[in-house]
């Protein structure tokens, strides 16, 4: 057992409250109750195309269920977890847990250098793809063969009978990858091992350093099933999305500003997606990925967490969390602040 693994982690009480996605009008709401959503939000839906009550009886059916589907989400992700394991043959055995053979030799040079007792964050970024948008880095991850043997094992569990978790409200078609197997024997080492002394140098203030957590999932695109993603920020402190493949054109991603501003005051840039690579951003960075237009793109997200950022404040809802009890690493928050590492401290 890691020391990650060591702490219970929370759900913030917002979880069954706040980002609510509703796809029809790509809008993020709150719901709290009938009468506070109807006066956050009635007038503004009507502007956006829902007009008569029936659909806005609509939109409130969704969110009810939303709201029960959230509040039951740990014991249900557990039983699938249980039935996944009981029912599911792999493929691929060897894809669930990390080797090094598995990584793009440059990813292991970046770790390395991090690593080393003389490392610098300008002389990391000389290791670096530094994207349009600012603090977003690109670098090889995976072997190509390794990506191929992993969607091959995503698409065998997909044809299977064995039950199936969407990764959020937004992604409609992947997979929850610690219901599959894949937390302790290869996403915790690639966050701890791996991830962390990059996200240690390049991301400091926001917890960097103090990563203990993460929910990883993998999100696919096809011309027959999700096209795109709406524009949105991350519940996680750092985020790496890296593309596994397969043939598709277009359906770059596109970075803005961080949540705090307004769309309208923001200036997109376009990110080209490369299989084998990652992108590296802060999770409060707004972004979305624009249509594919042909093909189909599996795509690996490991949004990473730290308990002493987000005990903080809940970067979902802005406010200091009040914590419900979760499965596994929930997310991301500890119910007492851990002993303070003098490698995170920042001030």
């Amino acid at each position: 057992m890691t020391t990650d693994d060591a702490a219970q982690f929370y759900l913030c009480n917002c979880f069954t409250t706040d980002n609510f996605f509703l796809e029809d009008f790509s809008l993020h709401v709150r719901f709290v109750s009938e009468q506070q959503f109807r006066l956050d939000y009635e007038a503004l839906l009507r502007r956006l195309g829902c007009v008569t009550d029936q659909q806005f009886e609509d939109v409130l059916n969704k969110i009810s269920q939303e709201v029960d589907r959230r509040r039951r989400l740990s014991a249900t992700s557990a039983e699938r977890a249980a039935a996944i394991k009981d029912v599911y043959r792999p493929l691929h055995p060897h894809v669930y847990h990390l080797q090094e053979s598995y990584l793009a030799p440059k990813f292991k040079q970046i770790v390395e250098y991090c690593r080393g007792g003389d490392s610098s964050v300008e002389g990391l970024l000389e290791l670096l793809e530094e994207e349009a948008a600012v603090r977003v880095y690109r670098f090889p991850v995976f072997e190509k063969s390794f990506c191929d043997e992993l969607v091959e094992e995503l698409e065998h569990f997909e044809k299977s009978s064995a039950p199936k978790g969407r990764p959020n409200t937004m992604n409609h078609y992947g997979i929850l990858l610690n219901e599959l197997g894949f937390d302790e024997g290869f996403v915790t080492p690639l966050r701890e091992q791996y991830l962390r002394p990059l996200t240690s140098l390049l991301y400091p203030d926001c917890g960097g350093r103090c990563l203990d957590s993460h929910k990883a999932f993998v999100v696919k695109y096809d011309i027959n099933e999700d096209l795109d993603l709406s524009y949105h920020y991350d519940n996680a402190e750092v985020t790496l999305n890296v593309s596994l493949g397969k043939d598709f054109t277009e359906g770059n991603l596109y970075f803005g500003d961080m949540k705090q501003v307004p769309l309208s005051e923001t200036e997109c840039s376009e990110v080209e997606h490369r299989v084998c690579e990652g992108l590296l951003h802060r999770g409060q960075h707004m972004h979305g990925a624009l249509p594919i237009s042909s093909g189909q793109r599996w795509n690996l997200i490991v949004w990473m967490r730290a308990s002493q950022e987000r005990n903080k404040l809940c970067p979902m809802c802005n406010k200091r969390p009040t914590l419900v009890e979760g499965e596994g690493f929930a997310d991301g928050f500890t119910k007492h602040p851990a002993t303070q590492n003098p490698s995170c401290a920042l001030t």
